[in-house]
């Protein structure tokens, strides 16, 4: 057995612990129980902090199959069944609505989430802004609630994007 050189082995050690911010391991920041109208269980949504963005990361279960719009809302509380209580989108920066708005999108747009035959769904996305202002708008005095809407975001529309009324719902808290 050929032994390396102490020297070598600490310069290999220590290059193997180098990393970008980019390559930095996300950590949990937030996340949020999903529940149906019905108060039935609909999945979890979880923030992660790379150092460099934040990433909302939407898993759905038992909801109808189709394609469902998904939207960060203003206000921290999902009271059933209509969950009007969350408000509408976060929409800190006064945007309009959408991805293919061209005043749009606001904090509060998401991917659609296409559910399949089972109810399962996932849906991650990247939230436009520094890691800091993200979470300071996310966690603000009176929260924020992840919503699933009844039907798919038109992704122009404003200011909701035409997806129906609410299916689901859940309050991020932080981690």
């Amino acid at each position: 057995m050929k032994l390396l050189p102490l020297s070598a082995l600490v310069a290999s050690l220590a290059l193997a612990g180098c990393q970008t911010m980019d390559e930095a391991p996300a950590s949990l920041v937030g996340e949020a129980s999903l529940m149906a109208a019905n108060g039935t269980p609909a999945g979890t949504a979880r923030l992660f902090d790379t150092g460099s963005e934040v990433t909302l990361s939407v898993s759905l279960s038992a909801l109808p199959e189709g394609t469902h719009g998904v939207h960060l809302h203003t206000t921290g509380a999902c009271e059933a069944p209509s969950f009007t209580s969350a408000g509408p989108h976060l929409n800190p920066a006064n945007r309009q609505h959408g991805f293919e708005n061209p005043q749009g999108a606001h904090l509060g747009d998401l991917p659609n989430a296409m559910v399949d035959a089972s109810g399962n769904a996932t849906v991650s996305a990247t939230l436009h802004g520094t890691p800091a202002t993200v979470l300071q708008q996310i966690f603000d005095a009176d929260g924020t609630a992840v919503v699933v809407h009844a039907t798919a975001d038109d992704y122009r529309t404003d200011p909701a994007g035409n997806s129906g009324g609410r299916i689901a719902c859940g309050v991020l808290t932080r981690a």
